[in-house]
């Protein structure tokens, strides 16, 4: 198979935007993407949304961004699989390229929160879980993630600051990455007075929801120019799978059998190993997530995936660096924008532009997307091509 290359990266800052729309936010990522790309033009785009027609009142938003970004005529089409949103989005850009159907995809992925404030916004998570059987009984994305992690912690006798590890990472690596939202490292007494949102997710322990866009242009190695100037950076692996929507519906709720599924999938694609993967852009929307995921691929035994972070093993000089610049705990949740974010995050490590943040000699990147509590996983390994 022909090599698959993300040619082009764009993001915006994740943030507040009460002032920059839905379309303004996708067009600005766009943009750079395309003019990182060497103004290759697409031919299809895929965007990433999560709750577009819920906050924002826009559907048919790929065809909305296709047309306000100058792209009238192409395939424009709009992929919902909650956080796995933007995840989803690359794998179908990915498919359509290494098919031979497409030459040259655009992924998008965006999400405009600020678009609703207060208990609508909560509503509106919601909607990504069991409607008959979850949302109705007042569960919302935050109680599911507390409800999981109040149970892992009394089944693996974790200490009420088992988790400080993973906000103190993000934190740490966010500070240098200038499309973050947090910009400062905290410490471990902050994480342990902070407020609790569901007992015992406290504030630390979730990333904020926010506004954001990012952006990859995709395209064949062979139809590259000759003169191409930046690192190349190949999509190597993808896998996607589902489990069921209503955690009560499993047989393990402590266990994300599509982050196995998918992760083992993408690595078996290419051959590889655990060991030859140089970092992992995990779907840190909660601490408890971040763990199940560590234990799910195989970085961790069941049980001790928090100890990773507690023992510094997850940080940049660490066994297995994740969240590399900073994670959705730091940078903030853009909802279907998330994967597009990781994807922009493990180029710019593997192209070798990650600055303070930066790997050394990284080559192989997992980045793996979830949508609620692993309803959904998509998986890719990046790899740089020398």
């Amino acid at each position: 198979m022909t090599d698959v290359v993300i040619a082009g990266i764009g993001q915006t800052e994740v943030g507040e935007h009460w002032d920059i729309s839905l379309r303004d936010l996708a067009f600005a990522a766009i943009q750079d993407a395309v003019k990182d790309s060497g103004g290759l033009k697409p031919q299809s785009l895929f965007v990433g949304n999560m709750l577009a027609p819920n906050l924002s009142n826009q559907a048919h938003l790929a065809v909305l961004i296709a047309d306000f970004a100058g792209l009238q005529g192409i395939e424009a089409v709009t992929l919902e699989a909650a956080g796995a949103s933007g995840g989803a989005a690359l794998r179908q850009g990915y498919l359509a390229v290494a098919s031979g159907m497409v030459d040259v995809a655009l992924v998008v992925g965006v999400e405009k929160f600020t678009d609703r404030v207060g208990a609508s916004v909560d509503a509106a998570l919601a909607t990504t879980t069991d409607s008959d059987f979850e949302a109705i009984q007042g569960t919302t994305p935050a109680a599911q993630a507390a409800l999981l992690m109040k149970r892992y912690m009394h089944e693996h006798q974790v200490p009420a600051d088992g988790f400080a590890g993973f906000a103190l990472t993000a934190h740490a690596n966010g500070v240098a990455n200038k499309a973050a939202m947090f910009r400062k490292a905290i410490k471990h007494e902050t994480y342990a007075k902070a407020e609790m949102v569901s007992e015992p997710l406290n504030m630390f322990d979730m990333a904020p929801n926010a506004d954001g866009a990012a952006a990859l242009v995709l395209t064949r190695r062979d139809l590259l120019p000759l003169n191409w100037s930046n690192p190349l950076v190949k999509i190597s692996g993808s896998a996607s799978a589902s489990d069921t929507l209503a955690l009560h519906d499993r047989k393990d709720m402590l266990y994300f059998d599509t982050a196995q599924i998918t992760g083992g999938k993408a690595m078996k694609q290419v051959g590889l190993t655990l060991d030859e993967i140089n970092l992992f852009e995990y779907h840190d929307t909660f601490s408890i997530y971040a763990a199940l995921q560590l234990e799910a691929v195989g970085f961790a035994i069941r049980g001790k995936g928090w100890k990773l972070a507690a023992h510094g093993e997850i940080g940049l000089k660490g066994r297995i660096p994740c969240a590399t610049m900073g994670g959705m705990k730091a940078r903030g949740f853009a909802g279907g924008a998330a994967g597009v974010y990781q994807a922009v995050d493990a180029v710019i490590q593997l192209r070798g532009q990650a600055e303070a943040n930066q790997i050394p000699n990284a080559k192989t990147a997992l980045i793996q997307s979830l949508g609620g509590p692993a309803s959904t996983a998509v998986s890719h390994i990046l790899q740089r091509l020398d």
